[in-house]
């Protein structure tokens, strides 16, 4: 049974008039002239294709609707258009088949007119809508798969002004069907926002958050299908580590200049959204800011990924409130080479999520078949740490992920070619039960939450296919997936962060690296999420713009060691005599204790030497200071002599720029001594002047009393 919305009179005209009587019929133009505006009509007639229902007809007997519009973008009028419905009973064999049709290459390309409408006219900017009805057995099928249909726009004389070709799966009800595994992966990843810490460099956030921006649309996806069974979501940490920092008061600064900011209101309750919708969900985290391992393995600083996989875990788990792992890791862009798998693998990656290039499909000698079935998504990969399982996703679904933004239909034929090519997979080797990954681009560009969501609850209804967790997906050993070695080639290197750019980001990480030596408190890591941030993949072709991200962190470092100081730099010292003590003070103004060597020598040796002095090292708690007391010793008499003092780490690295303090010597030693001599001199005299003098008194006391008494005597007798 077909109905259509015009009248079976007008489409049986239409369907069996001669192309010349059809072209008489449009007008009174000459054929040259009509075929000039045919020409013009291809580029402005548009074919928007709205529904496809149902998603699986199951019967002879089910009502296949296809609905849409033509849309006629020309300033000049359509006349006698025709929509045509396009289809053939022969199911495709494989899905290389499919990517010839699609191209409109192949034996389906002019497949037979089951039914057609025409449009008497169709005013400049107007629109007409069509529907064809259709079902099964009257389109022919009869077994499960998936079969070629298409809408095409023609003119009167029938030349083609636009076609969609879409995909029609049947699958019969009481046809056994081997289910397909599948996992979805849907990423949370951004660039990173932040400089140091305490700085934001960009606010991209607040419109990413807003309304229909990018992350607001993760959010909406992660709320209808964060618990979904088949689906498994990456999240980088940075991005909810940034969003909780704008959630408060921050600091912007840029080119600008610096300001406060108050708190982003939008950012507390994305994160809290984000926490809710993933609560039961299937997560991974990405290394903390997503760096590009890669390049960090390829320029020497294959220390880093250990500490962003460390990293990735504890503030994913932190701030989402759950246990969230990195042994599934997957790489930028889905390639890695063995010195970045060894380098994953030694951070305790078991997992990673290839690109289908990256190990690409070795169709075996002996397969009579010249077109391959869909491989099976696992393979076993070796790494000098062990095996590594690694699961490979499927490219045209991946992409189909992705419909094309502003493309009126787009997401309806995506949807349609989606759920056919699950359909194909299953029919291709029906007797195996096979498991297929689709991910979207790592850094989504243009999430639809409309067609995300609907996908997600179609594809768990399908008949044959069986929704699983990423992690779930086994290697099959009894029958292992023909594939070649890790291919990575040289234009995968050009794309890396840059050895130039790597080398500035090396060297702000030996500094900040110094700061982590002095400290011997717990929390001693106080650049790994800043450099972290420098290292991160969103910079590949963009290192000019993460240029001043390192001009920030560099200086936050210079100051982070400037508060380690020392003091009274610019108050000359004296060194009275030609030797003594001169201390040197060291503040500490960290909020960390620090435990630092200092090393003092004499720039001008001819005038001051510097002697062996006792415990140079020094452990100085928060906001206290510590006094190193250097003997020295003075060559000539009078005189400005200068001395360094360097700040050093217990390995001797240099800490901060030295310091030079200006020791004025005396060279009053001999006179001091005369003097000294001559004060004792003076002072030994009066002290013998006073004894003398004190003898002298009893004595003339003593014979006085004796006196007394005489006298005394002599009266009473």
């Amino acid at each position: 049974m077909i109905r259509l919305t015009a009248s079976l009179a007008l489409l049986s005209a239409a369907m069996f008039a001669p192309p010349a009587a059809a072209a008489v019929a449009v007008g009174t133009k000459s054929p040259q002239a009509h075929l000039g505006a045919s020409a013009q009509a291809r580029q402005t007639t548009q074919l928007i294709v709205e529904s496809i229902t149902p998603d699986v007809p199951r019967r002879q007997t089910d009502e296949i609707k296809i609905k849409g519009t033509i849309v006629n973008g020309a300033q000049t009028a359509l006349s006698n258009v025709r929509v045509r419905l396009r289809y053939a009973p022969q199911a495709f064999t494989d899905r290389t088949q499919m990517e010839n049709y699609q191209i409109g290459q192949g034996v389906f390309d002019r497949a037979s007119v089951n039914a057609m409408t025409q449009f008497p006219q169709i005013s400049p900017g107007g629109k007409s809508s069509f529907e064809f009805t259709v079902t099964p057995a009257g389109l022919r099928l009869w077994g499960f798969g998936v079969y070629p249909m298409a809408v095409e726009v023609v003119d009167a004389v029938g030349q083609q002004l636009a076609i969609q070709r879409t995909y029609l799966p049947y699958a019969p009800e009481n046809t056994p069907l081997q289910r397909t595994k599948l996992a979805l992966v849907l990423p949370v990843i951004d660039q990173p926002r932040r400089a140091d810490d305490g700085n934001f460099a960009s606010e991209g956030l607040r419109p990413a958050m807003t309304g229909s921006g990018r992350l607001a649309d993760l959010l909406k996806i992660a709320q209808d299908t964060g618990d979904a069974k088949g689906v498994t979501w990456f999240v980088d940490p940075a991005l909810l580590d940034d969003a909780r920092a704008m959630s408060q008061p921050y600091r912007l600064k840029n080119s600008k200049g610096t300001q406060d900011r108050q708190a982003e209101p939008l950012a507390k309750p994305w994160l809290d959204g984000m926490r809710t919708a993933l609560a039961e969900a299937t997560v991974m985290a990405t290394p903390y800011a997503d760096p590009d391992i890669a390049a960090l393995t390829h320029n020497g600083l294959d220390g880093a990924p250990a500490t962003a996989l460390r990293l990735g875990g504890e503030v994913a788990s932190e701030i989402l409130g759950r246990e969230v792992g990195t042994s599934v890791n997957w790489p930028v862009g889905g390639m890695v080479d063995h010195d970045t798998l060894d380098v994953l693998a030694g951070g305790e990656v078991s997992t990673v999520l290839l690109n289908p290039d990256n190990v690409p499909y070795t169709q075996p000698t002996f397969t009579p078949s010249p077109t391959p079935a869909t491989p099976h998504a696992a393979t076993g990969l070796n790494s000098v740490f062990g095996p590594v399982k690694g699961i490979v996703t499927d490219k045209t679904l991946s992409g189909l992920l992705e419909p094309e933004e502003g493309a009126a239909g787009a997401t309806v034929l995506n949807r349609q070619r989606f759920i056919a090519e699950t359909a194909m997979i299953t029919k291709e080797q029906a007797d195996k039960s096979r498991a297929v990954v689709a991910a979207p681009a790592r850094r989504w560009a243009n999430p639809d939450p409309a067609f995300v969501t609907d996908l997600v609850k179609t594809v768990s209804s399908l008949p044959w296919i069986s929704p699983v967790k990423l992690d779930s997906i086994k290697v099959d050993k009894s029958s292992p997936v023909p594939r070649a070695d890790l291919t990575y080639s040289e234009q995968d290197r050009r794309g890396e962060l840059s050895k130039k750019y790597l080398e500035s980001v090396r060297q702000v990480t030996n500094q900040a690296n110094l700061t982590t030596v002095v400290t011997s408190d717990d929390d001693k890591q106080v650049f790994d999420r800043a450099l972290l941030r420098l290292t991160s993949s969103a910079w590949r072709g963009r290192t000019a713009l993460a240029g001043t991200l390192v001009k920030q962190v560099d200086a936050a470092v210079d100051s982070r060691i400037g508060k380690v100081k020392v003091t009274g730099r610019d108050q000359r010292r004296t060194l009275a005599g030609n030797n003594g003590v001169v201390p040197i003070s060291i503040r500490n103004e960290t909020e960390q204790t620090v435990m630092l060597d200092v090393d003092v020598r004499s720039k001008t040796p001819d005038l001051l030497a510097i002697e062996a002095y006792g415990e140079a090292r020094q452990t100085i708690g928060k906001g206290q200071s510590g006094i190193v007391s250097v003997p020295m010793r003075a060559k000539r008499d009078n005189g400005d002599a200068t001395v360094i003092v360097q700040l050093r780490t217990i390995d001797g690295e240099p800490y901060g720029e030295p310091v030079e303090i200006v020791v004025r010597t005396t060279g009053y030693t001999g006179i001091a001594l005369v003097i000294v001599g001559g004060g004792l001199v003076v002072m030994l005299a009066a002290v013998l002047l006073r004894v003398l003098r004190r003898r002298s008194q009893k004595r003339l006391a003593r014979l006085g009393t004796r006196g007394d008494a005489r006298s005394e005597a002599r009266a009473r007798s």
